[in-house]
């Protein structure tokens, strides 16, 4: 069997990565080895060569009938592990430089149209309880800053910042970051916290902002109800998740100008190639513009 629990070990005690991402990783690599112990009686690292890696694409294309999507995650994968057992000195060459993924189609970010968001925020939408200005402050801070899910569920009040009106968050890979806000969003989390204060009378800034009525922190299915709830009343857009609000927030940022380096600090992207996505909602955008305006379009 290919051994491949060290790499998984560095993902998760040097790297840090999530939890969701180790078991990936750990779940390609399985897949791949047991393939390989098929094909050969107890093959060693050194013997995968590009023609054992096509094969296996191949058979997950064919036979499994995995979208190239999928497959483009496993080598990813595969990608990272023999890079790491190159710096160990246990493989001299890697199988994956000779290899290209297969291509696909890739689907552009859906997002909330503005004159939708702007609905979504007019006050008549939210109860007056601590339940409906949590949930418009929920909506609010996904839409005022980009952030992720899981960065939002794990936000403490001495996290945010009022006087530079910002925000700290923890990213992927356990990485900090500060993102701003803006008089708005001051409003209402001061109104939030100031309903968490009356509700449960914290005795430190070391809680969780997002709770439930009985003060226990909010969950992600509980956020993805909350978020589909509203977003039911005014889009009919096929995904209405904590990400399209994201999407939504990257797609209005660089439609108004934004810079799109800054849209990638503040979303938190490791590399500009994921933040350029946006840039192709916003050029249909403008050729929807185009065909509207011009009078031989």
């Amino acid at each position: 069997m290919i051994p491949f629990h060290s790499f998984i070990d560095h993902l998760r005690y040097e790297r840090r990565s999530s939890a969701h991402t180790v078991a990936a990783y750990e779940g390609d690599l399985r897949q791949f080895a047991n393939y390989m112990a098929e094909k050969m009686d107890d093959p060693e690292l050194p013997e995968v060569g590009v023609a054992e890696l096509r094969t296996w694409v191949l058979t997950l294309l064919e036979d499994r009938e995995l979208s190239p999507r999928s497959v483009n995650r496993k080598l990813s994968a595969l990608r990272d592990f023999f890079r790491f057992e190159m710096k160990a000195g246990r493989l001299q060459h890697n199988p994956m430089d000779g290899l290209r993924g297969p291509k696909f189609r890739g689907k552009l970010p859906e997002y909330v149209e503005l004159g939708d968001m702007e609905r979504l925020f007019r006050p008549e939408m939210f109860e007056d309880s601590f339940e409906g200005w949590r949930d418009q402050t929920i909506l609010e801070l996904f839409y005022a800053t980009g952030m992720r899910l899981s960065e939002l569920l794990n936000i403490r009040r001495q996290d945010i910042d009022f006087y530079e009106n910002s925000v700290k968050v923890l990213g992927k890979r356990n990485k900090e970051r500060i993102i701003p806000f803006g008089s708005r969003m001051r409003s209402l989390l001061t109104k939030h916290l100031e309903n968490y204060a009356e509700k449960f009378a914290p005795e430190n800034d070391n809680f969780y902002i997002f709770v439930a009525a009985n003060g226990r922190q909010l969950y992600p299915k509980a956020v993805y109800r909350i978020v589909r709830k509203y977003l039911d009343m005014v889009t009919t857009i096929d995904k209405r998740s904590p990400h399209v609000i994201r999407h939504t927030f990257a797609t209005h940022m660089l439609n108004n100008g934004a810079d799109l380096n800054a849209i990638k600090v503040i979303l938190g992207h490791s590399s500009l190639a994921a933040t350029q996505v946006y840039t192709h909602n916003s050029m249909e955008q403008l050729k929807s513009i185009y065909k509207q305006a011009h009078p031989r379009a």
